[in-house]
């Protein structure tokens, strides 16, 4: 620390005359702490002492919101109680109120984001309910109906008329643009209290807290609390930067962990609502998962970044523009996919119908192929947005340092499985427990697919592949496996000898 560094120079022991030299090096010294400290000043300066003009300001464009929802209570606390099967029970079933039902009300915030009446929360705040009232900062209450509403993203549109009532709104800024450190401010509705600012600092960004497939959140210690879903989260500049939608707490108060839907994919949803009741998501028409290390070595990538295909849906964009399993995705539109959640995101966001160039990592060699986008919201209408055999012949292999073993998928094999006579490939038919493969996850009657990027042709094929990979000095294999209606890849390394 700067006192620290100067303590022994101001030490009064030190009484002997200093040389010219060291007088000079002591005034450069104290020229230089003293612009040290002006500086210090300065940037203290540039801070804000109050929030209060900001807040006047942003008020008024907060809204609390109420809402009445329907809620089964069960059967009534006073109806007998009997054992299961008593011929009592079934008698009594008929009499009295058992589905009881009631009216709850629970409390949320918004913002106003057009003067006609457009209001914008949390998806949660009016799920199921009956009716939803806003109530203005000045207490003006207004019926309000839902425009549109989105889950994945937890966001809702609403809509009053206001009438004479002259509303206040407020505009979304660019979320890209914030840096961590920076102010924000939080108004909202905490505990059903009314209109309460708290303010803060974006701790972090970009975070994925599995609230759903498109995360984006920022995260912040600005003081949230139940009642504040919902509600808007400012910069200094008096943009909606967020909506803030959840904490982190163990006491189900604030713990100075909140987060806040970043603006730039609030706004894109919002909008699209308004405009068509609904969301207009880009659809590609893939499963993927995440390339960990131990994937992008089996791969031969250079690093762990990516999205890894695991399957594709039959007549998907994907499929037709020439996308496999395996296939590594590493850039969509030029924009490079760091991890595996950024290609949800991205693809949702890329208007209907653009063509687009989709960069893939596959068997060593990178590729480019063009891929026109469908329409998630149609695929999911109409349900999309989801061998060996030889003569019967069952043939059998054990990989003793994967430690599982295979055999060929016949008919009277998948009947025995529970599945289509049809089904070909090859089915693990043992899993020996501490192996390798068993910390993996695999799992008896797994239907192996791919062999890293190459379909498994057979079980012969297969015990090639893994031998030659043993004998090359690989750490381990790559293998896609399906799962109940599932396919996902899985590395399993060698046994060390």
């Amino acid at each position: 620390m700067l006192v620290r560094l100067l303590q022994p120079i101001q030490q009064p022991l030190i009484r002997r005359r200093l040389p010219h030299w060291r007088t000079d090096i002591l005034v450069w010294l104290a020229v230089a702490i003293t612009i040290i400290f002006v500086s210090v000043g300065i940037s203290a300066a540039e801070r804000p002492n109050s929030f209060a003009d900001q807040v006047e300001k942003l008020s008024p464009s907060v809204v609390n919101i109420s809402t009445t929802t329907v809620v089964n209570d069960g059967p009534s606390a006073d109806m007998p109680q009997f054992p299961p099967g008593s011929p009592f029970e079934e008698f009594f079933k008929n009499f009295g109120d058992n589905n009881r039902q009631r009216k709850a009300q629970s409390l949320g915030s918004g913002f106003i984001i057009d003067a006609e009446g457009i209001v914008v929360t949390n998806y949660h705040v009016i799920e199921n309910a009956e009716e939803i009232r806003v109530i203005l900062a000045d207490e003006t209450s207004f019926t309000a109906k839902v425009l549109g509403q989105d889950k994945k993203t937890d966001i809702a549109v609403l809509k009053i008329e206001p009438g004479e009532t002259k509303l206040t709104a407020v505009a979304f800024g660019n979320s890209d643009d914030l840096r961590v450190g920076d102010w924000v401010l939080a108004i909202g509705n905490p505990f059903g209290l009314g209109g309460t600012v708290t303010a803060g600092i974006v701790s972090a960004r970009g975070r994925d807290i599995g609230n759903g497939p498109y995360d984006d959140f920022i995260q912040t210690d600005a003081s949230i609390n139940r009642g504040n879903s919902g509600g808007p989260l400012f910069n200094v500049e008096g943009e909606v930067i967020g909506i803030n939608t959840a904490i982190y707490s163990q006491s189900g108060g604030s713990v100075g962990i909140g987060f806040a839907i970043s603006s730039n994919l609030a706004s894109r949803v919002a909008s699209q609502l308004v405009e068509f009741g609904q969301t207009r998501r880009g659809w590609l028409g893939v499963f993927i998962q995440e390339v960990t290390p131990d994937i992008a070595e089996s791969l031969g990538l250079k690093e762990a970044a990516g999205a890894l295909v695991s399957s594709v849906n039959e007549n998907s964009p994907a499929a037709k523009g020439g996308v496999q399993p395996g296939d590594v995705i590493l850039k969509f539109d030029g924009k490079l996919i760091d991890k595996m959640r950024d290609l949800p995101r991205i693809v949702a966001e890329t208007d209907i119908g653009t063509k687009v160039d989709v960069e893939l990592f596959r068997q060593g060699t990178a590729k480019t192929v063009k891929i026109t986008l469908g329409e998630l919201e149609k695929a999911e209408l109409v349900g999309l947005a989801g061998g060996d055999k030889k003569d019967g012949e069952q043939r059998k292999q054990s990989f003793a340092s994967l430690g599982f073993s295979v055999q060929s998928l016949t008919p009277k094999l998948a009947g025995e499985m529970g599945l289509d006579a049809d089904k070909t490939g090859v089915v693990v038919s043992e899993v020996i427990a501490g192996s390798p493969a068993a910390d993996k996850g695999l799992q008896v009657g797994d239907i192996l697919r791919r062999f890293g990027q190459r379909p498994v042709a057979g079980v012969t094929e297969l015990a090639k592949d893994i031998e030659g990979a043993e004998q090359g000095g690989r750490s381990g294999i790559l293998i896609l496996i399906e799962r109940e209606g599932r396919e996902r890849f899985i590395q399993i390394s060698f046994a060390k000898k």
